[in-house]
């Protein structure tokens, strides 16, 4: 019975293991992209109510999700806190999203109000992966 629940325990892993690495690759190359060759199409989601610089501002959060996909990916025991953390990043750069619904503002090949509103509901959906991941 012991060997029944370790291994239902183990497959019952194996979801919010796929989402953490899928997310943890989706995280490092979206911080890739904002520290080099997406630089300037991440500018210009930053709200103009961001006290700080546009440019600064995509730095920081390209740094943290760099950090964050690597430390989904690596630290397998920290998935829990990392998870809620990665939630919660996700939640703060969302008004991102919205500014670039209201402003029509294309970028990522967002070209249309369908696609840009198509965006906003896609967010939860990551949210909601990052607290899965979580296990």
């Amino acid at each position: 019975m012991a060997s029944l629940d370790l291994i239902r325990t183990k497959k019952d892993a194996r979801g919010p293991r796929i989402a953490r690495l899928a997310l943890g690759t989706i995280l490092t190359t979206a911080g890739v992209g904002h520290l080099t060759f997406q630089r300037k199409e991440f500018q210009a989601q930053v709200p103009d109510v961001i006290p700080l610089d546009k440019d600064l501002t995509v730095i920081a959060s390209g740094v943290a999700e760099v950090g964050l996909g690597l430390s989904l990916i690596a630290l397998p025991r920290h998935r829990r806190t990392v998870g809620a953390i990665a939630a919660a990043f996700f939640v703060a750069v969302f008004p991102g999203n919205i500014h670039q619904y209201r402003e029509k503002i294309d970028a990522f090949g967002l070209d249309t109000d369908g696609k840009r509103l198509g965006r906003l509901f896609g967010q939860p959906a990551l949210v909601a992966a990052a607290w899965y991941a979580r296990g």
